[in-house]
């Protein structure tokens, strides 16, 4: 077994290869397990700023089961998001071996996030092994790996400084926003969205003293968002931005929706072939139906939920509900805000005041990864705009000396996890001995007892006992060198063994031909 990670995050992509490549991430470790023979657990880690494949991929010693794990996970992902499967390959960074705990330990605990030592990541790694858990494909390699970043990010949390300040990409977009609005107890914010992103980008508002938030959903579960946290709920978002000095966007609904379509092109996919073209997505239908434009066909594909239990991202839970989630014209995927929704809202807004005001600037926060807000809305007079690409921009640096100690405590943290899961390799060799002594202790006190019986003694049970922990005692005495060297030997050979695979695999993840060797991959 070894373990395999696939990578895409801000560090190598820009948010809009970013946005697209992740377009139905929830659905593909559950496939990759059922598809490729090689892989036995995926756990997937999608956010605002990455979307990584985690595998238990159980290869050969030349390492083509490695290869061909990943080919399938870029083939499942290519397919899911409607990207061409050599866009997909190439835009993964590929670890094996330690690299794999490495990274996700720096992962977990904020140190390769946009915003260094952002402390939401840690609770999204942990729900990605819940969500795989929930799915029925982890594996027990993939527990341990998963439940040892969760450790190690709350070590780091305990024993440094890192994450101290509340560092996150909500509370960056806050501070960039604050330099353009009033004092934050006269701010009038709208939320969009009722996810967990949603519910810290409130918790963040309040923190700073804004009391002042309406919330909107159009998948109607605002009411109860609000009510649960004590704000108002809004059903007409252009009425509310009319007033707004603050509009933080983070539903993610545009997301599922390009999840959605990803499917529908995905069945869609001979008719358009026949076509000469792909299909494209146009909107979604009153009864949350992704519309296919094939030419001039119109193809409702029945998706009545587009998140389909498996599309739910980092961003928010807000599902379509009666067509109603896009406001405003919008483009061809429908954002949950664009530039004609704001327009009209400011119009308003300015011939309410007449003369008496002139028109307050208005900043809005786009949080979801699968943009929310129309880029457009930038454009206009009085709107500030950001994005997560801008966001990463203003991205403040660290100190390097908590850092330091943040990555001191992951490489030992690295270390233990790979003592503790070759160690599972050594523990065979160890209990092969010990069950060894067992038989031995079992014959020598079989023995010892017929031979004082033989010679007319009187052996009863307590005596049989008490020969068994003598003789037990001793046995395992002598035993205790051999376990502390079969221990080692087999650590090293695992050590070996997994070193072969790991550099066979990453030499054929650098472009072997993989031809002629697709039977690993068959379908179960």
């Amino acid at each position: 077994m070894v373990l395999l990670s696939m990578t895409a995050s801000h560090h190598e992509l820009d948010m809009s290869t970013l946005e697209l490549l992740s377009a139905g991430a929830g659905s593909v470790g559950r496939a990759a397990v059922a598809t490729c023979e090689a892989i036995t657990g995926a756990v997937v880690v999608s956010t605002c700023n990455r979307f990584e494949v985690y595998l238990d991929v159980e290869s050969p010693v030349d390492g083509w089961g490695v290869q061909h794990a990943s080919r399938e996970v870029a083939r499942l992902v290519a397919a899911a998001s409607g990207v061409a499967e050599d866009v997909a390959v190439h835009a993964f960074s590929t670890r094996t071996g330690p690299d794999v705990a490495a990274h996700l330990f720096e992962v977990a605990a904020g140190l390769d996030s946009m915003v260094v030592g952002e402390r939401e990541i840690a609770g999204q790694v942990k729900r990605a092994l819940e969500e795989a858990r929930e799915g029925g494909v982890t594996s027990s390699t993939l527990e341990l790996l998963f439940q040892t970043a969760s450790r190690t990010s709350k070590k780091i949390s305990n024993e440094t400084t890192l994450g101290g300040n509340g560092r996150s990409v909500v509370s960056l977009g806050l501070d960039l926003a604050s330099a353009e609005l009033p004092p934050w107890r006269q701010v009038r914010a709208v939320l969009i969205g009722t996810g967990s992103y949603a519910g810290a980008s409130l918790a963040a508002l309040r923190a700073r003293g804004c009391d002042d938030v309406r919330v909107y959903s159009g998948s109607g579960r605002a009411e109860q968002f609000a009510a649960d946290r004590g704000v108002v709920a809004v059903t007409d978002l252009v009425e509310a931005l009319e007033d707004a000095d603050l509009v933080v966007s983070c539903s993610g609904a545009r997301g599922r929706a390009l999840a959605g379509g990803a499917r529908a092109r995905a069945r869609a996919g001979a008719g358009a072939g026949a076509a000469g073209g792909a299909p494209t997505v146009t909107g979604v239908g009153a009864e949350g139906d992704v519309l296919v434009a094939d030419g001039d066909v119109l193809v409702a594909e029945g998706d009545r939920n587009l998140a389909d239990g498996d599309a739910l991202t980092a961003e928010g839970d807000d599902a379509p509900a009666d067509g109603d989630f896009f406001v405003g014209g919008g483009d061809a995927l429908g954002h949950v805000l664009d530039a004609a929704a704001v327009v009209r809202a400011r119009s308003r807004a300015a011939e309410a005041a007449g003369d008496e005001a002139p028109h307050r600037p208005m900043v809005v926060l786009d949080l979801a990864l699968h943009r929310d807000v129309d880029p457009r809305v930038a454009d206009l007079d009085g709107v500030l705009l950001y994005d997560l690409a801008s966001l990463k921009a203003h991205s403040p640096a660290l100190g390097s000396l908590v850092v330091g100690q943040a990555r001191t405590i992951v490489e030992r943290a690295t270390q233990d996890f790979e003592e503790t899961r070759l160690g599972r390799a050594a523990d065979t060799a160890v209990v092969a001995l010990l069950d060894d002594a067992d038989r031995r202790i079992a014959a020598e006190v079989a023995e010892r007892v017929a031979e004082r019986r033989a010679a007319g003694g009187e052996v009863d049970d307590a005596d049989t006992e008490a020969l068994a922990r003598s003789v037990r005692r001793r046995v395992h005495a002598e035993l205790h060198d051999a376990i502390v060297a079969a221990r080692a030997s087999a650590l090293a050979a695992a050590r070996e063994e997994v070193s072969a695979v790991v550099a066979d695999a990453e030499a054929a993840i650098l472009g072997a031909d993989v031809s002629g060797r697709d039977e690993v991959c068959a379908g179960r």
